[in-house]
């Protein structure tokens, strides 16, 4: 049997990577788990509640698009948390989590040539590995542009050649940046749009950490391109529950874009989705319209933030995260740095260079470490404990 070619040339994924790396080793305590970004808060006890009393639901086939309810809910929460109001019926769609969507964003809404040539996406790098999957599946072309220190940790657009801006069709970007924390401001916002709309591509903003942040709120695209007066059909933003609610097993996401976006983004799920239960749908309409629990939650986080800057703040290279719950901590090697954390300590981090492609035999995560802050607060003290004694011990 032949199997098709167009990911034959994919590393190993993540995770099965990062166990081939450690698995075979003992830990040298009791581990510490810091690679995923798998919120470990509790969630709002009502949603269980609300999850029970509507259990009914699940006898009945759910709403592909998203129920009344959970759509009203999201156009209500980009209203207060943006001042965009948005159709609920025709600009916004529910998503089985936001990963769906931005893979499917692609095949959805990229043309298959531009310009008489191969369509080409760009993309941070390091990135979130569903970026390169997404632009292979839609044959289209992965430009890995660098999101280094030497960038402000995201990805300068405006260096990549005019001959593939002119067959680009979409760019990805995510704000605050997964792993680095860095969060686009409303100038980076507002020349990228510029830049989309001189090039004619679109913009998928994938802002699923929005919602933990320090002091200020990060602008969001939607909210730029609004006071642009740009046409939001260019601008397709990608949310969920799972960051802001601590439930990434709810699969609770959203798409928003202008309608002639989202009527394509719902004519490829019409065939393709996995609409989320109904039971899901009405528990996730009462969590998006409610800000009490988003508000603990990101106070248990900047509690986290002053333990990291504490601990880690004296060593070289070190940059306090704007937002978001990871830690981009330089070493010289984090394949062998994660090794010797586990070794020796047993906390157990994610090598850079495992989010992040060699261009030009050079990777720009080779020399990191992420490092996810979200166990409970002495846990999480414990293991930066760890990675300072271990990793910095002569800072």
């Amino acid at each position: 049997m032949k199997f098709p070619e167009r990911f034959s040339n994919l590393p190993a994924h993540v995770w099965p990577r990062l166990r081939a790396l450690l698995d075979a080793h003992d830990g040298g305590g009791t581990p510490i788990h810091m690679t995923i970004g798998e919120p470990k808060h509790a969630f709002p006890a009502w949603v269980t509640d609300s999850i029970a009393q509507n259990a009914a639901g699940f006898n009945s086939y759910p709403p592909n698009d998203g129920s009344p309810e959970l759509r009203g809910a999201i156009a209500r929460w980009i209203k207060r948390r943006y001042g965009v109001e948005m159709d609920a019926d025709t600009e916004v769609m529910a998503l089985n989590g936001t990963r769906e969507g931005l893979y499917n964003a692609v095949i959805a809404l990229c043309p298959e040539t531009k310009n008489g040539q191969t369509p080409a996406i760009l993309m941070p790098n390091p990135f979130y590995p569903v970026y390169l999957i997404g632009a292979i599946s839609g044959g289209s072309d992965p430009i890995l542009v660098p999101a280094t220190a030497e960038t402000g940790h995201l990805p300068d657009f405006t260096s990549v050649p005019e001959n593939v801006l002119d067959r680009t069709t979409a760019a990805y970007i995510c704000s605050p940046a997964n792993p680095q924390g860095t969060v686009a401001t409303h100038e980076y916002w507002a020349s990228l749009i510029a830049l989309a709309e001189k090039h004619d591509f679109m913009i998928f903003a994938d802002e699923c950490y929005s919602e933990i942040y320090r002091d200020t709120p990060p602008v969001g695209a939607m909210q730029v391109a609004e006071s642009m007066g740009a046409d939001r059909n260019r601008i397709v933003a990608f949310h969920s529950l799972s960051k802001r609610s601590n439930l990434p097993g709810l699969r609770s996401g959203f798409v928003a874009s202008g309608a002639d976006t989202i009527r394509e983004v719902k004519q490829l799920r019409n065939y393709a989705g996995a609409p989320l239960p109904l039971p899901l749908q009405q528990a996730a309409a009462k969590v998006w319209d409610d800000e009490a629990h988003v508000e603990e939650n990101r106070a248990l986080y900047a509690e986290k933030y002053q333990i990291a800057d504490r601990i880690l703040g004296n060593v070289p290279g070190y940059v306090s995260p704007q937002a978001g719950f990871f830690l981009w901590l330089p070493v010289q090697d984090g394949e062998v740095a994660a090794l010797k954390l586990w070794r020796e300590t047993g906390v157990r981090v994610l090598p850079g260079s495992y989010l992040a492609q060699d261009v030009n035999g050079e990777n720009p995560g080779k020399e990191y470490i992420r490092v996810a802050l979200v166990a409970p607060k002495d846990e999480t003290e414990r293991g930066l404990e760890a990675i300072r004694d271990c990793l910095y011990s002569d800072v």
